[in-house]
């Protein structure tokens, strides 16, 4: 009864002119971007206790993790809206809803096995070195794809609004810096070796490439 009430709501938000239908549209970028990332990292979570001997990272990681990632999207009802997005009525959709989560999900899978195998095989990073790598890669790509993903358009060519981008690059300035500080330690982080940054940022800009490429895919064969 809930989802069919809220699927009554967001169609009627989604009828109404300029501030419903942007709300609706910012709803939706809330709703793709929790729905990809949660399936996403429930796929790595997954596969990775498949072929570690550890856990990939601990209980009070993830809750910090998920804490760090919902800053930027608590400010996503600020963004502003591609006009395209408002020019016309939009239903709520369970099945396009779905397809995005699979395919986003499965594109940020993906680049977190890229970092298990970085880390592992060419950085022979110890157990606290991988939960903090993949922590750092896992929060950074989490909140730079906000940007990607709330617009279909190149994600350069559309201006998030400056809340949204704000609470963006202060979470990834936070996060690069927490191993080298001295909360890193309660939270069972430690210093990254310089030579594992660049690293990172590589894969961070793969990903983006990747979500970027996907998304133009996904919208010219599925939601043509």
């Amino acid at each position: 009864a809930d989802i069919v009430l809220l699927e009554k709501n967001l169609d009627v938000l989604a009828c109404g002119v300029r501030e419903g239908r942007v709300t609706f549209a910012n709803t939706l970028k809330y709703v793709f971007m929790a729905t990809s990332a949660n399936f996403g990292n429930m796929f790595s979570m997954a596969g990775a206790s498949l072929f570690l001997s550890f856990l990939p990272l601990l209980p009070k990681q993830i809750l910090f993790s998920n804490l760090m990632t919902d800053f930027p999207e608590m400010t996503i009802a600020t963004d502003s809206v591609d006009p395209e997005s408002v020019t016309r009525p939009r239903r709520w959709d369970i099945k396009f809803i779905r397809r995005f989560m699979i395919v986003f999900g499965l594109a940020n899978s993906a680049c977190d096995y890229l970092t298990f195998g970085v880390l592992l095989w060419l950085m022979h990073a110890n157990i606290a070195q991988f939960r903090t790598g993949w922590f750092v890669e896992n929060v950074v790509t989490a909140s730079l794809i906000v940007l990607v993903i709330r617009t279909r358009k190149r994600f350069y060519l559309s201006r998030p609004s400056t809340p949204l981008l704000l609470a963006t690059l202060a979470i990834v300035a936070v996060t690069l810096l927490l191993p080298y500080t001295p909360l890193a330690r309660p939270f069972g982080f430690v210093p990254l070796p310089l030579v594992f940054l660049p690293v990172l940022a590589g894969i961070m800009v793969f990903y983006i490439v990747v979500a970027e490429t996907a998304k133009t895919i996904f919208y010219r064969k599925v939601a043509a």
